[in-house]
């Protein structure tokens, strides 16, 4: 996809790729009301020539989103990924007027009048799955924005919906603040006994950061050290840190994120809450649960809480005996069976050693992150009939780690491109890993737009000379948000609204994601990307057969963990009084007690930096991932059914999922689009059995 000609603002260009190295905070404010005036003066214009017809109403409105796609779209990507307190000044300045906008669209009376008549139309039935359901989630969208709200009631509709935009921010700046402030410096050799290397070495680099002008640099081997709340520094930390008052001083920094002056997000919960509480309501909802199951695939709350229950019973067992199993070990060691939560990742670790005779960081060396990316997009290319080339230059980029890939199918045409950010940078990148679009596909005149993906991963970045090289959960991590990334790349649906990932019901949407990490665990995928960095080795037979065996260890542990993250959030929308007596982190401590066979601690703040239902776009929806898992198991199903050894029985697999899950995006209902590929209705018992929790049948 060729760049756009420079203008004097990035923002504002309409054709190519966005500039993302010369946009700056001072460009947004003129970009913003440049785009607004614009399109309000044209939304005016348009409505005036509705007619029930789909050339007559959407066909012409699909042209009033494609300027955000450059005047706003980069403006929230850069400050996940280059955040400032100018970006952030500039964004928060912009918002309320975005936010404005996109409720006038969503209550505009003429394009709801026309809608309402296309679907009551003869042509109604001519028209194809995927129009006739963009026009009814428009129409849903309408309702969902309070377009049936009048007077002081639609006022008051449209300031909680800007209020509830500038205190997600708010919530997200937070988490993002105290992350980056915390540090715990470690001076002490002995205090850094049993640490792997890369630990070591990133811990190391991490302190001469954030101390340039230091006359003596620390060093991996004598320090000193510095340790963040950023997951690659945090969790190998926790697993290998011998000193348990060390541990328990990091844990509790991690677990009570966000929740002191300044930066307190406890008061921002109860008004997220209370906010969306009123929002339901006044649009004739119960809850703020149900507004979300109002386009979601889940057909009630009870259908979720039903899920629940039957993976908590599943799992419930298999957790009390991983905690026994710990407690045992320490027994073993002679350090009694009094396990602390912030004994669990280093005890587990150590059993795993013990059990499995490996650790992640014997795994790493061959796990180089080059070598995990080649082997990625090799199975991409096996499996879907695509081709990935990096574009080393030519394209302008945020920041240098940063790299632009073309996709092309089977014939050498083009067909997408994604940029990837996979270091972490907790200086002003968000922790997390994600995909976002920064263009969708979609037809302007003749012309198709080709669908473009943010790719972003907060893995460990290369360190002390060495290549960047992975853990075993990285590479999952890039392989699951890979999956997004093709869901949206590989559409063929033209209607920008049902194109990749826009359209689908928000709990399928993790489907090929979690999909694609079943393939770490394929002999030939796996072996295809791992080797030895310095000596080119490949992974040693036995280590494969130790990794797959230690898949489903602690799963019970995992799974209740996520249980109690969806079981929380869904209580939070649905029963829930903010006004009430109960305090949020009293709910996460009551359904602990069916989901944490060791209870949380009682100062535990870990709701205060939950972004995915706070500050993103899983509230009552973090039931998502399980539900979606249970689609990816029995789809991965699929493959297994064929034969994971036979080659061509797996290439025509991929060439289904990829003509059903990737291209049809949100043009048909996910239930039947995994119909189409699986042939029949998902099952529980594909997880069920891919967590070990299930006897092979």
């Amino acid at each position: 996809m060729p760049e756009a000609a420079p203008v004097d603002n990035p923002l504002l260009a309409t054709t190519g790729l966005p500039d993302f190295a010369r946009i700056e905070p001072a460009h947004v404010a003129p970009a913003v009301r440049q785009l607004l005036d614009q399109t309000a003066a044209r939304l005016e214009i348009l409505e005036q020539q509705l007619q029930p017809t789909w050339e007559g109403s959407l066909g012409l409105l699909e042209e009033l989103d494609r300027p955000f796609d450059y005047a706003w779209k980069p403006v929230s990507h850069l400050l996940s990924v280059k955040n400032s307190p100018e970006l952030r000044e500039a964004y928060e300045a912009a918002l309320p007027e975005i936010v404005s906008f996109g409720l006038r669209v969503r209550q505009s009376e003429p394009i709801y009048r026309a809608l309402v008549a296309l679907r009551n139309s003869p042509g109604w039935a001519d028209l194809s799955s995927a129009r006739q359901r963009i026009v009814t989630d428009r129409i849903k969208d309408a309702e969902l924005a309070g377009i049936a709200l009048e007077g002081a009631a639609k006022e008051r509709f449209n300031a909680i919906e800007q209020e509830l935009s500038q205190l997600g921010t708010q919530f997200s700046n937070n988490v993002l603040d105290v992350t980056k402030a915390y540090a715990l410096d470690i001076t002490l050799q002995a205090d850094a006994e049993g640490w792997p290397a890369t630990l070591r070495q990133l811990a190391a680099q991490t302190w001469n950061k954030a101390h340039p002008d230091v006359a003596v640099s620390a060093t991996p081997e004598a320090g000193p050290w510095r340790i963040t709340l950023e997951v690659p520094l945090l969790n190998p930390f926790l697993e290998h840190c011998r000193i348990p008052d060390l541990r328990e001083t990091l844990y509790r920094a991690f677990v009570t994120r966000a929740s002191q002056e300044p930066h307190d997000n406890s008061d921002l919960i109860r008004q997220i809450l209370r906010l969306r509480r009123e929002s339901a309501h006044l649009l004739g909802y119960d809850n703020y649960a149900e507004v979300s199951l109002a386009k979601k695939m889940a057909p009630s709350v009870a259908a979720i809480q039903e899920m629940f229950e039957r993976l908590r019973v599943a799992a419930w067992p298999a957790g009390q005996r991983d905690l026994e199993d710990l407690k045992q070990l320490r027994r073993e060691r002679g350090e009694g069976d009094q396990l602390q939560l912030w004994d669990l990742a280093f005890y587990a670790e150590r059993l795993r050693e013990q059990r499995f005779a490996f650790t992640d960081e014997e795994l790493r060396p061959y796990f180089p992150f080059e070598r995990v990316l080649a082997g990625l997009f090799s199975l991409c290319e096996r499996l879907f009939g695509i081709r990935i080339q990096h574009v080393p230059a030519g394209v302008s980029v945020w920041h240098p780690d940063v790299r632009y890939y073309r996709v092309d199918d089977e014939s050498g045409r083009e067909i997408a491109g994604f940029y990837l950010d996979p270091y972490s940078r907790p200086e002003n990148k968000r922790s997390g890993a994600w995909m976002n679009d920064c263009l969708g596909r979609r037809r302007i005149g003749g012309t198709l737009q080709l669908p473009v993906a943010h790719l972003v991963c907060n893995q460990t970045p290369p360190v002390g000379g060495r290549p960047a090289l992975m853990t075993f959960r990285e590479a999952e991590t890039l392989f699951h948000e890979m999956g997004h990334g093709l869901q949206h790349m590989l559409t063929k649906v033209d209607e920008a609204d049902a194109a990749g990932i826009n359209g689908i019901e928000w709990d399928a949407v993790e489907l090929p994601s979690q999909f694609m990490e079943n393939w770490c665990y394929h002999r030939p995928t796996l072996m295809g990307m791992t080797g030895h960095f310095e000596t080119g080795a490949p992974l040693p037979e036995e280590l494969f057969q130790k990794l797959c065996a230690a898949r489903t260890y602690r799963a019970g542990s995992m799974i209740l963990r996520q249980l109690l993250f969806g079981m929380v959030d869904l209580e939070l929308h649905t029963t829930f009084d903010p006004d009430g007596t109960e305090t949020v982190f009293d709910v996460n401590r009551r359904l602990a007690q069916k989901t944490s066979v060791l209870p949380p601690l009682p100062e535990d703040r870990f709701l205060c930096s939950f972004q995915h239902i706070f500050a993103g776009g899983y509230a009552a929806g973090y039931y998502s991932y399980k539900w979606a898992e249970i689609l990816s198991a029995d789809a991965f199903g699929a493959f297994e059914d064929a034969g994971l050894d036979n080659e061509e029985a797996v290439r025509q697999t991929g060439r289904k999922f990829r003509d059903t899950v990737l291209s049809l995006g949100g043009s048909r209902h996910p239930m039947d689009v995994f119909r189409d590929f699986r042939g029949r209705d998902p099952q529980v018992e594909a997880l069920l059995r891919q967590a070990g929790l299930l006897e092979p049948a």
